[in-house]
């Protein structure tokens, strides 16, 4: 899988895909993650790619110009299946998206600036619009990296266990079961004695439940709660 992002701090994303489960993945060679500086395409002199807002207002917004030919140029060496803009107005990113999105081969991510990009690359390039939360960033880099994140660690052969993804929280819309490791006991704390009896029906039974009852008392919004 390869995921392109265009920024204009492209510094922001240098750690967090030089670390831990990302690092792996692009070691072995199972995802590539390239990110590119918006500047470098701009026509405009020092660098410019934003510019104030028709109509007047506070804040300014990232130029139509050097985000479509930065989107073209790209265009010309991969085939996208998504051009993806980071946005507070988007879809808000849930485990469901980041699965469809696992199954793609190209993504192009866009990260917003300022007070965002001129409407007409949404409507011209633009094919989904994800949001990481209800809330506002200084810029889209963090929400690109949160959504690689949840995307990469999909990818068949990433993780260790494959199937420690599919009893990841809200996968079929419930919260993960409450998990122990060794010591059995600590301080008279002690870990569920069926966690302990070794027959994996009755775990996965108890995990279930646990799993219902929290996602009840948790997240009664959620769909299947």
């Amino acid at each position: 899988m390869r995921i392109d992002i265009l920024t204009v701090l492209p510094e922001l994303l240098e750690g967090p895909f030089s670390h831990s489960i990302l690092k792996r993945a692009r070691e072995r060679n199972l995802l590539e993650v390239h990110v590119h500086q918006l500047r470098a395409y701009t026509p405009y002199k020092h660098g410019q790619v934003d510019d104030t807002q028709f109509g007047g207002g506070a804040g300014m917004v990232m130029m139509v110009e050097p985000i479509a030919l930065a989107i073209e140029s790209l265009q010309q060496q991969v085939s996208y299946d998504e051009i993806i803009y980071l946005t507070p107005d988007g879809e808000r990113l849930n485990q469901q998206i980041a699965n469809q999105l696992s199954l793609k081969n190209n993504l192009l991510l866009l990260c917003g600036h300022y007070k965002g990009v001129d409407e007409r690359i949404r409507q011209h390039f633009i094919t989904r619009e994800i949001s990481i939360g209800d809330y506002v960033l200084s810029g889209g880099e963090l929400a690109a990296a949160v959504l690689t994140d949840a995307i990469g660690r999909l990818i068949p052969g990433v993780l260790n266990n494959e199937t420690s993804a599919l009893t990841d929280s809200f996968q079929d819309n419930l919260l993960a079961p409450p998990v122990y490791t060794r010591p059995a006991e600590y301080r008279g704390w002690k870990v569920p004695e069926v966690l302990l009896c070794g027959d994996p029906k009755k775990i996965d039974e108890w995990r279930h439940e646990q799993s219902v009852l929290r996602t009840q008392e948790r997240r009664p919004d959620l769909p299947e709660a």
